[in-house]
């Protein structure tokens, strides 16, 4: 059974809360006020049971809203004192690595240690 996907239809609270209340006040199930309006029975569900709790403002859309500020933290600009600290302690960690003897070569799943003593030589 193949299955045909859709683009993502992004509906108004007020979109939603008719669809809703379409389903609420007439005589048919949900099923059908889901096909009527071209929407998934199992979304229609989720936006009753989101409506019956907590009225329109379970309707709206919570999408790209964190509460976490490190969620936010790669699209925010950084203070140029940020980006100094930032670099700052880049630079510790590469003077520890340097101590112990040695070096961090690539990046991300390539990312390699490699010694920078002399094997025959103590360290």
């Amino acid at each position: 059974m193949s299955r045909i996907s859709k683009k993502n239809n992004m509906r108004t609270p007020e979109e939603k809360e008719a669809i809703v209340l379409e389903y609420l006040n007439g005589i048919v199930g949900y099923r059908e006020v889901a096909a009527a309006h071209d929407v998934n029975s199992e979304l229609l569900q989720r936006w009753i049971k989101k409506y019956r709790a907590s009225g329109i403002e379970g309707l709206r859309s919570r999408t790209g809203k964190h509460s976490n500020p490190k969620a936010r933290k790669h699209n925010r600009h950084l203070s140029e004192v940020e980006k100094l600290k930032k670099e700052l302690l880049k630079k510790e960690i590469e003077i520890e690595r340097l101590k112990k003897g040695y070096l961090v070569k690539g990046g991300g799943d390539q990312k390699e240690f490699v010694t920078t003593f002399d094997a025959n030589t103590k360290s």
